[in-house]
């Protein structure tokens, strides 16, 4: 029988007083978690730390990196510098407090590192001159600084930011009589895309291009319009112009993806078109002696998912040249090594990769070890810098530890440079990731997975099992450290995941499976035939399976329990439940309609109901927690409301748990991610059987 198990009985009675505010909750849970302090704990996840956007000096002897770490007085991440000298392997704190810091970029020289901080109060843009160990403020902007870029010469900083435009009157209103308390003042709002979630409405105006002296002065803006102009920022070699992405075009709110190459003078600001194929061209960046441009570009097939693809462009003629056109991964971020060579990254079988690439397409592997810069989930990630010395520093990752600084070189040869959660894990016993292979039962393709075994694993005992769903749906997990499956695996539970059809990193081909078929039965069977492939292990209790997801992954757990009654419990976290209303709501519709779907929801009502886990909640027996921020625009609140209400009026043993302030990133704050994982942990075990003896 399933019954309130003697561990989760306190955890429980929390969840089940829905008056309770959601933070209360999560800081009982941390303080009643494990008593064996050798297994990974919920209040561990504040000690937590990782690096990332690792720079590299040009001269490849130094990398500054930001090192994240958690306070759990504040429930806020900090975000400090620091210098690690590559040959000797020492580091020092650069800026080690309660200030922020992000974006750091060395000079070309190699003498100074420009960083945009709060120190001052406000985020403004600080120049730290290396051998003198001296920092100076050389901005007083309004906030909202992206771009950061270095010009060759040093004279110059290059920066985008928002240029606020006139908010929209339509009707004047009378004077308000002295002393009088009126109302707030109505929103106007007349723009197709008004809002964004994290940001709520989207304050008028566009992001243009600025240019602020290196030792401090006015900036200078350098481009005009009613368009945005943002993303990576490549200075011309002779330090007098600038090419980046913009979509120019008049109607650019409804084609999201187009955009072009544009060069902006320094002296007098005109501009100039380089490209113009369909779709978007972006990621400028120009060799060390500025004869080659190499870009990326997308095509505007409307379609869900598609390739980047690797360009170079001779900078005297304009001649472009497509590179690796067979080659059918998505290019990231290219950087040039020398005059003939780049170093990219790309995903593979649930791995980024660190590699070369020529000017004539030939690619070579340097590493699979790219991640720990996702903490929650082990979501594909990791980020690196090259140097035109031939090093390249990078974000490295496991299965075990977040992310660390490391350096490599073009013959592979590589050292990990930093150990910042040693001093947590050196003592603790976290699950083992191991991979699994299958076939889906729907079409017999391949699917690749993993699963977390809990710590002291016995095969030949029995262990509950809980099938956790990526989001996206265009995205990919892998064999990466998780604080969310290693926390379910210490509470003794085997936790399974997969890249199903749709996932990326395993080409087009496999990406497109899913064009108009989030959710469907298709990724359902991935699913099922996984949860089948783990239980014929032997090692799996079949009364006990539990699934779990969030965004796309909660899409498809609310969906995958209109279809079976398999799963004992559920925690659908931040879902869509039916389709029809949700992309005409949220942050994401003007992009999303045209790709994911064959045309608007009022043409095509039938196909929208069909992939809403609504059409199907009729067929629902499984006892189903919902998880949802408050301030989720990207999977609206009413979404989830919808399914809690009519799984209440079916009298489905369902909860509903609001995240007060939360956008759609539900887990960004330590205790948020916390509440999450030990609500989902009391459902699971409030529904956990066992044989009464």
């Amino acid at each position: 029988m399933r019954f309130l198990s003697r561990f989760s009985s306190r955890l429980f009675l929390a969840v089940s007083m829905l008056s309770t505010p959601f933070i209360a909750i999560a800081n009982n849970s941390v303080a009643n978690s494990t008593e064996d302090n050798s297994l990974f704990e919920a209040k561990d996840i504040f000690s937590l730390e990782y690096a990332s956007d690792p720079q590299i000096s040009p001269d490849g002897s130094q990398i500054v990196y930001i090192r994240n770490s958690n306070d759990i007085m504040t429930d806020n991440k900090n975000k400090n510098l620091w210098l690690i000298d590559v040959k000797s392997k020492k580091q020092i704190p650069l800026f080690s407090d309660n200030k922020q810091y992000s974006s750091p970029r060395w000079s070309a020289d190699g003498e100074k590192i420009a960083f945009i901080s709060n120190l001052t109060g406000s985020y403004q843009v600080h120049v730290h001159y290396v051998k003198q160990n001296r920092t100076a403020l050389v901005s007083q902007l309004q906030g909202g600084i992206g771009s950061l870029t270095w010009s060759p010469d040093g004279k110059w900083l290059a920066f985008s930011q928002l240029v606020a435009d006139k908010v929209t009157v339509i009707a004047k209103m009378p004077k308000k009589p002295k002393g009088a308390i009126w109302s707030k003042p109505v929103v106007v709002i007349d723009q197709a895309y008004y809002q964004a979630d994290g940001l709520g409405l989207v304050k008028p105006g566009y992001k243009h291009i600025f240019v602020l002296p290196s030792e401090g002065g006015t900036p200078r803006q350098l481009t005009r319009g009613d368009f945005h102009h943002k993303g990576k920022l490549a200075w011309s070699n002779n330090s007098n112009a600038i090419v980046f992405s913009a979509n120019r075009i008049k109607d650019w709110e409804y084609k999201s993806l187009e955009g072009n190459l544009f060069l902006v003078s320094l002296n007098g600001g005109e501009l100039k078109q380089l490209t113009s194929k369909p779709g978007k061209e972006f990621n400028p960046v120009f060799s060390e002696n500025g004869k080659k441009l190499a870009f990326l570009s997308r095509s505007n097939a409307l379609d869900p998912y598609r390739n980047s693809k690797l360009y170079i462009m001779d900078w005297k003629t304009k001649k472009v040249t497509k590179v690796a056109s067979d080659f059918d991964r998505s290019i990231s971020d290219p950087q040039w090594l020398s005059r003939s060579m780049l170093a990219m990254s790309y995903d593979d079988f649930g791995k980024r990769k660190l590699a070369t690439i020529t000017t004539s397409g030939k690619i070579k592997d340097l590493t699979d070890t790219l991640a720990g810069t996702s903490i929650g989930r082990p979501y594909i990630s990791g980020s690196f810098t090259a140097s035109p010395e031939g090093y390249m520093a990078f974000t490295q990752g496991s299965s075990t530890r977040p992310a660390d600084v490391a350096v490599i070189n073009t013959r592979k040869k590589h050292s990990r440079l930093t150990q910042l959660n040693e001093d947590l894990f050196g003592h603790k016993t976290l699950g083992k990731v191991h991979e699994v292979n299958y076939k889906s039962s729907f079409d017999g393709e391949p699917i690749q997975g993993w699963y977390i075994t809990p710590p002291n694993f016995d095969p030949k005992k029995k262990y509950p099992l809980i099938l956790e769903i990526h989001g996206g749906p265009h995205l990919a997990y892998g064999p990466h450290f998780s604080a969310e499956l290693q926390r379910f695996a210490a509470q003794g539970y085997v936790v399974f995941y997969d890249n199903h059809r749709g996932s990326s990193s395993y080409g087009e081909r496999f990406a497109m499976l899913l064009k108009y078929k989030y959710s469907s039965k298709e990724d359902f069977a991935d699913h099922n035939s996984g949860v089948d492939a783990m239980v014929e292990m032997g090692f799996i209790d079949a009364q006990n399976l539990f699934i779990a997801g969030g965004s796309a992954g909660g899409i498809a757990t609310a969906y995958a329990i209109g279809l079976t009654d398999r799963f004992a419990a559920a925690v659908v976290v931040k879902p869509v439940i039916n389709w029809l209303s949700k992309v005409l709501t949220a942050d994401s519709g003007l992009g999303q309609i045209p790709t994911q779907f064959p045309g608007m929801p009022w043409e095509h009502v039938e196909h929208y109901w069909k992939r809403s886990p609504m059409s199907l909640v009729g067929n629902v027996t499984t006892p189903t927690m919902l998880i949802t921020g408050e301030n989720d625009l990207r999977t609206p609140m009413a979404q989830t409301e919808q399914f809690y209400q009519a799984l209440k009026l079916r009298k489905i043993d369902t909860v509903l748990i609001k995240v007060p302030g939360a956008p759609h990133g539900i887990a960004g704050k330590p205790s948020r991610m916390i509440t999450k994982i030990e609500h989902s942990l009391a459902w699971f075990e409030k529904y956990t059987s066992t044989t009464e003896k």
